[in-house]
């Protein structure tokens, strides 16, 4: 019996020790790894660029509709003239204008193969040269436009997309070599005036020292805002001591603009001179743009007020008729034969009203000015 039990348990043991081991083999299956979560790097460009921004006052900001935001642009008449480049050559090309003071030589972008690209004319006699396009600027840039010359005819800046860009259309400045008759390399102007949004259009008014540019950042479709600055003969930049990086980054993209007014003795000065150019102030101290009738002008010269009235009414009409030439325009390529045909008249009666409309806010503002300018030294 005794014999029976322990061969049994012998049994046991033996049965029992594969489990045991099968057991013992058993591994607990490895923790899965948590997900790796990578941060997008942001492009090197974008971040040199903002440890470079520019310290500029900027003094206000208008925001307007895009296809007429040229009107907002109010330059001296020394500083020459922007508009639509249909609207100067009396038909439906799509780009931006600008003539210089003498009235003898245009730039302008006009589509090539669907991209804008920039050419110039010059005036000889009563005709236009056939025009030329700008060389020495293409590299690294696919499209051009908005382009801005100075008075010193050399030093040019314009709007363009491509490799050098960081985001649609960048700021770039060049310079042109009258020895080899072409313009060099761009350079981008860099932040704050460039973005990953669209950024062009920036123009010089050196009689008043006041500067402007254009932007779509943080903007609606089919707005624009446009920043007015006081232009610098130097460039400087903020040092990383003593802004934060935050800060910069603000800075950089103009997050709110009172931050960069300083002691306001500046700003204070770029508005007396914009008022006496006749670009009106609101009471919220927000630039108010030219077509409101309520704009507080504090002129000296009962001439000068009666006069100003008048330019809001020309400006007003002026806005009215380039915005319908846009519509038209845009309309125009998808009508029929019969409809173009209408269309091209009205075309054509808008584009000479826009010519009438643009003397007359020109010869406006310079009667303005010397009327005032007439009742301070009395």
């Amino acid at each position: 019996m005794n014999l029976r039990r322990i061969t049994i348990f012998a049994l046991a043991v033996l049965l029992s020790l594969p489990m045991a081991a099968q057991k013992r083999k058993r591994v607990k299956p490895k923790a899965k790894p948590a997900p790796v979560i990578e941060t997008p790097q942001e492009d090197p460009r974008i971040t040199n660029m903002r440890e470079m921004t520019q310290q500029i006052v900027i003094i206000d900001s208008i925001v307007t509709d895009k296809n007429q935001f040229l009107a907002s642009i109010r330059l001296s008449s020394e500083s020459g003239e922007l508009m639509p480049t249909g609207t100067f050559f009396n038909n439906q090309l799509q780009g931006c204008l600008y003539i210089n003071e003498m009235g003898n030589k245009v730039y302008f972008s006009q589509p090539v193969d669907s991209l804008q690209q920039l050419f110039t004319s010059d005036k000889l006699g009563n005709e236009w040269s056939r025009p030329q396009r700008l060389t020495g600027i293409s590299e690294g840039i696919s499209e051009a436009s908005y382009p801005f010359m100075l008075a010193d005819g050399v030093t040019f800046y314009f709007a363009g997309k491509g490799e050098e860009s960081i985001g649609g259309y960048d700021i770039f400045l060049t310079r042109y070599d009258s020895r080899s008759g072409s313009f060099l390399k761009p350079e981008n102007i860099g932040m704050p005036f460039n973005s990953e949004a669209n950024d062009y259009m920036y123009a010089i008014d050196e009689t008043n020292r006041i500067g402007y540019f254009a932007s779509d950042r943080r903007q609606p479709e089919g707005k624009v805002c446009i920043y007015i600055f006081v232009p610098s003969e130097t460039r400087k930049t903020y040092a990383a001591g003593t802004y934060s990086t935050e800060k910069i980054r603000q800075l950089a993209d103009i997050h709110r603009i009172a931050d960069t007014w300083g002691d306001g003795t500046e700003r204070k000065a770029a508005l007396e001179r914009i008022k006496a150019k006749y670009a009106a102030t609101g009471t919220s101290g927000e630039m108010v743009s030219t077509n409101s009738q309520d704009a507080a002008v504090n002129f000296q010269s009962k001439e000068a007020k009666i006069l100003y009235q008048d330019l809001l009414k020309e400006q007003n009409e002026l806005n009215s008729v380039n915005a319908r030439l846009a519509q038209l325009r845009q309309e125009f390529h998808n009508a029929n034969a019969s409809a173009k045909k209408v269309m091209k008249n009205e075309i054509l009666k808008l584009e000479d009203k826009v010519l009438e409309l643009n003397t007359n806010v020109k010869q406006l503002n310079k009667a303005i000015r010397n009327a005032e300018i007439k009742s301070k030294k009395q």
